[in-house]
C-alpha cells in the first residue's frame, strides 16, 4: 500500500502544472494533500482519476485546507479535531481504514516574528490529545506538513535558524512530544543522514542548491512499525515549494 503526502501550495495552481501527470506516474493508493486553498467545487471537474475524495477546507476562502484521495472508500471521515478554535482552517482530515486511522495534517505556521508561536504550542498539545484518543481504538498513521524541522539534520542551516519559525525550541519540543508518545518518524527508520529535504524557499535558487528543510512527514504508531516497508522523499517532483513524501505499508 503506497501512501503519499504533498503540500501542493494551491491545488488549482499545481493542476496547471504537473499534478495529473504526477498522479498517473506515482499511482498512490492514498494521496494526502495540504494547503489545497480550494473547495472540491473549484477543481473536481478537472480530473477523472478513480479516487474517493474527502475534503476539509478553511472558512477563509483560498486559505489552508486538506484533502485525501483514496482508492479504497474510508470507513469514516472526521474533519478537524473537535476543538472549535482550531477547526476553522481546514487543517486536519482523518479517514478510517480497517487497520488504522490516517490523519492528514497541515500544522499551523508560527509565522515571522513568531507571532503565532503561543497558538502553535496550544495547537500541538491539543493535536496530541486527539491522536492519543484515536490510538485507543486503532493505530494511527499521521502525515502532512508539520511545519517544523525536528533536528539539525532536518535543515541546511540549523545554527542560523535556531530562533526562526519552524526551528524554535518550542516547536521542536512539540514534535519530540509526538515521539515520546510512541509515534515513529518513518523516514528516519530508513535514512539516518542529513541533506534530505521536503521544502525549499522559492528565493535565491535554494532548491537547485538543495538548501532546504524537512518539514513534511509520515509518523506512525509503534504497532504499525512491522507493516512499514519503506519511507521516501520525492525531491525531484516539482510543482510546489514542497515535494511529495511517502511510505509503503504491507
Amino acid at each position: 500500500m503506497k501512501l503519499i503526502s504533498w503540500n501542493v501550495n494551491g491545488l488549482r495552481a499545481v493542476l496547471r502544472k504537473n499534478f495529473l501527470s504526477y498522479l498517473a506516474e506515482e499511482q498512490p493508493d492514498v494521496l494526502c494533500l495540504q494547503e489545497t486553498k480550494c473547495t472540491p467545487a473549484d477543481v473536481e471537474a478537472l480530473w477523472s482519476a478513480p479516487y474517493h475524495t474527502q475534503w476539509n477546507w478553511a472558512a477563509k476562502k483560498g486559505y489552508s485546507g486538506t484533502a485525501v484521495f483514496s482508492l479504497e472508500k474510508p470507513i469514516s471521515v472526521v474533519r478537524g479535531i473537535n476543538v472549535p478554535k482550531h477547526d476553522t482552517e481546514g487543517r486536519v482530515l482523518t479517514v478510517e481504514y480497517r487497520g488504522f486511522y490516517l490523519v492528514n495534517a497541515y500544522v499551523p505556521n508560527s509565522q515571522r516574528e513568531l507571532a503565532r508561536l503561543e497558538y502553535r504550542q496550544a495547537w500541538d498539545r491539543d493535536f496530541l490529545k486527539y491522536l492519543r484518543k484515536l490510538e485507543r481504538t486503532k493505530p494511527v498513521l499521521l502525515c502532512g506538513d508539520l511545519n517544523v524541522a525536528h533536528t539539525e539534520l532536518d535543515l541546511s542551516n540549523p545554527k542560523a535558524n535556531v530562533h526562526n519559525h519552524g526551528f524554535t525550541p518550542e516547536e521542536r519540543a512539540g514534535f519530540s512530544a509526538l515521539l515520546k508518545a510512541g509515534f515513529i518518524d518513518t523516514y528516519r527508520e530508513f535514512e539516518k543522514e542529513g541533506g534530505h529535504y521536503s521544502w525549499w524557499s522559492p528565493m535565491s535558487g535554494a532548491r537547485a542548491r538543495n538548501v532546504g528543510w524537512r518539514i513534511d512527514y509520515f509518523l506512525c504508531s509503534t504497532t504499525l512499525r512491522p507493516r512499514l516497508r519503506n519511507a521516501f522523499i520525492r525531491a525531484d517532483v516539482m510543482g510546489s515549494d514542497h515535494c511529495p513524501v511517502g511510505v509503503i505499508l504491507e
